[in-house]
């Protein structure tokens, strides 16, 4: 076993820096009384771990996993193992599923102990949103497949995020839109969006009546190609979008000229805006005073604990069940896995993602090395 752990931290002012720090590798008797010692197995990374970094202040995503300034560790969706226990209910060899630092260890301190779950009590991530704190029990974990651990790492984030956005349409009857447009339209909350969307249509009267899918021009085939979407356009064929008829916008781009342009196309036609994503998070500034629906920022885990109080926690993630197996068969027709091991290649897969070069058929995963290496 090394005696060190390997992390990725991220310069918060410019996430173009990033560096690799070698730490001591913790032990038992690190722990006080109640904590757990979780060894990192692996993560995916996609562009909605870059849009955790560009909006980290914003939503408090810096404060789950500190680091010395300027430095900051951007979450990721995960496995890890628990590698030494000074907690009475929780042993050692216990699989976990949740929130995770891009590093090769976390220490946590578990509380509201569940046959399914604990929460990461310590002190400093008291202020943050319970659905990034709950660790599952993969061994209770109904949805749980060890040979789907890469599409859970990769979806089930990201699909919670698509659910919600379902759900809140659904809610709200579509604003009376009768098509919903989607930006940024191979990223994969998208694409699960546009799934859901499409798979609920019958049982919804026929509504949304269309499913419009905005990408880059590289995507376009590839986009069109799913099935998801009842028309694909690229970003310079804006003038191919109907903006004759009632519409809502997702945006998961977070590109403040493409809003602009959608928001002008459509004008008084556009009856509702949401910004979810940050997919181009160098392009994140939005136009102020823009034509039609003021667009509003959708935060998945208050919905997500709106909705719960509503119907309950249990009722909402059956409802989310219900999506997840025939999308992750969906999506593992197509979806290609691709795995960074080490440090070096970590590094790159990050700079990769936030530089736009990772193709939407493409997945990938991440392991940092834990007991078996360093940043080889």
């Amino acid at each position: 076993m090394t005696t060190t752990c390997t992390s990725l931290l991220v310069n918060k002012g410019n996430i173009h820096e990033c560096t690799l720090q070698e730490v001591p590798r913790l032990q038992e008797q690190d722990l006080q009384d109640g904590e757990v010692l979780l060894d990192i197995d692996h993560f995916a990374f996609t562009a909605n771990n870059i849009t955790y970094a560009t909006l980290g202040d914003r939503f408090g995503y810096w404060d789950f996993f500190p680091a010395e300034a300027p430095w900051g560790q951007v979450p990721v969706w995960g496995f890890a193992d628990v590698s030494a226990s000074r907690h009475p209910d929780i042993a050692v060899g216990t699989r976990v599923y949740g929130y995770l630092p891009m590093a090769g260890q976390l220490r946590v301190r578990p509380g509201n102990l569940t046959a399914s779950s604990f929460t990461d009590t310590a002190g400093h991530r008291s202020h943050l949103a319970l659905a990034y704190n709950q660790y599952q029990f993969t061994a209770t974990d109904p949805a749980y497949r060890p040979e789907l651990e890469a599409l859970q790492m990769l979806l089930r984030p990201l699909l919670l995020t698509s659910f919600l956005l379902d759900d809140f349409l659904q809610e709200n009857d579509c604003f009376g839109a009768e098509q919903i447009i989607l930006t940024s339209a191979s990223s994969k909350t998208a694409l699960g969006l546009a799934f859901m969307l499409q798979h609920q249509r019958a049982s919804r009267g026929g509504k949304p009546q269309r499913i419009v899918a905005l990408t880059s021009s590289g995507n376009v085939s590839f986009v069109a190609g799913l099935g998801y979407y009842d028309q694909t356009i690229a970003y310079d064929q804006l003038d191919q979008l109907d903006a004759s008829i009632p519409s809502v916008l997702i945006d998961f781009a977070g590109n403040g000229g493409l809003l602009a342009d959608v928001h002008t196309h459509l004008g008084d036609n556009l009856t509702f805006s949401s910004l979810v994503g940050a997919a181009h998070w160098d392009q994140r500034k939005t136009e102020k005073n823009l034509p039609g629906a003021k667009p509003e920022v959708f935060f998945a885990p208050g919905y997500w604990a709106q909705r719960s109080k509503a119907l309950g926690p249990a009722e909402l993630m059956q409802r989310f069940a219900s999506l997840w197996m025939p999308l992750t068969r969906s999506v593992g027709s197509w979806m290609e896995i691709r795995t960074a091991e080490g440090g070096d290649a970590i590094r790159q897969g990050y700079v990769d993602t936030l530089n736009g070069l990772i193709r939407p058929e493409t997945g990938v995963i991440m392991k940092i090395g834990g007991e078996h290496g360093d940043s080889r």
